[in-house]
């Protein structure tokens, strides 16, 4: 049943009144609704023809309305729908994002290579102390309950919870409310033992679909993430005298083609760099055996939502740090302005950047 969207409102507020409060629903109650500017008359005629329609009833003389079943059903299909498509349109713009993203740090990092005569490392964005935006459960099956986890950064997580017996619409509805009232918002870090004891005492007889739930969302911040590494100039390593040994050499260029190595190496000499935003490593400080010869100068870029990677300059021991540095600060700003003025770098401006440091 499609509902004309003045009567789709009122249902709404109807629903959500009385979700909240337990008590039948009047004219004047709806009337104060903010994004309904009706008058209370043409609230009661709304509510009438809802009425004979079937979606809401009067339990006794003189009361306001509550919904009925279909009144829930109609609710919830359309709170689902709304919902789904918001989380299609949230993947298709993570995707088209995350291509665009990719072909900027690839840039990113020829950039840094040609304008220092180093090596450059750049990893792409990771999650940090990320935040539950909202959650969706709905029936699939008298069994099963999809649950879909939406995180800042919109990161999408998907789950089968199996359930005992089918939920009413009702029940269903009262669980999506209590998870996003009470966990929208908050880091996964931040959810308490205490907080999690009080879901579960609203939820009744539900607690085990709360704990999956919760599961589910840690799971999306704690899972090893495939962290992609983009690289650039590594022949210029070997343009100083003192890595072309031969052994010293292959360690170096071994250790630089392996890529899960290289995101570990400036992911940890950038960890102590949240206060400056530059992290350096010389000589027996770096990580790696292999590259003890180098040094490792990063930085660390905050694309907001929690999303935070990594630039780096790997050269020999005598490298011009003053002017490593100086780069990677104005990349770093860069990267950090990325999605708040603009949709990319304009290439002819970092350069500029980089190649007058």
């Amino acid at each position: 049943m499609e509902l004309q969207e003045r009567k789709m409102k009122i249902l709404q507020a109807i629903v959500r009144n009385y979700l909240e409060t337990g008590e039948p629903v009047g004219s004047r109650t709806i009337s104060k609704s903010a994004d309904l500017k009706l008058s209370s008359a043409t609230i009661r005629n709304e509510m009438a023809d809802l009425e004979e329609m079937g979606l809401i009833m009067q339990p006794h003389t003189s009361a306001g309305r509550i919904p009925t079943d279909a009144g829930y059903r109609i609710y919830v299909d359309h709170m689902l729908r709304q919902q789904r498509d918001e989380v299609e349109e949230m993947k298709s713009l993570l995707i088209q994002k995350q291509d665009r993203l990719d072909k900027q740090l690839r840039e990113v990092a020829r950039l840094l290579a040609s304008s220092t005569q180093y090596a450059s490392v750049v990893t792409t964005p990771s999650v940090r102390k990320n935040k539950i935006k909202f959650i969706q459960l709905s029936q699939v099956d008298p069994g099963s309950l999809l649950a879909v986890i939406v995180m800042e950064a919109d990161l999408i997580r998907n789950t089968m919870i199996r359930v005992e017996q089918e939920l009413t619409s009702e029940q269903l509805l009262k669980l999506n409310l209590l998870l996003n009232t009470s966990l929208c918002g908050l880091p996964v870090e931040d959810i308490t033992l205490g907080l999690i004891e009080s879901i579960k005492r609203k939820a009744g007889i539900h607690t085990q679909i709360i704990s999956d739930v919760i599961d589910a969302a840690a799971g999306i911040v704690h899972q090893e993430e495939e962290l992609e590494v983009f690289t650039s100039g590594a022949p210029n390593i070997l343009r100083y005298p003192e890595l072309t040994d031969g052994a010293r050499a292959s360690e170096i260029i071994e250790s630089f083609e392996e890529k899960k190595t290289l995101g570990e190496i400036v992911h940890t000499s950038s960890a102590g760099s949240e206060e400056t935003g530059i992290q350096v490593y010389i000589g027996s400080e770096m990580p790696v055996p292999g590259m003890q010869d180098c040094s490792i100068v990063t930085a660390t870029y905050d694309l907001g939502d929690g999303m935070k990677g990594t630039v780096g300059i790997i050269g020999p021991k005598r490298m011009n740090y003053e002017k490593v540095v100086s780069v990677l600060k104005k990349m770093k700003r860069e990267l950090d302005d990325m999605y708040r003025t603009t949709d990319a770098i304009p290439e002819e401006t970092a350069g500029k950047d980089t190649e007058g440091s």
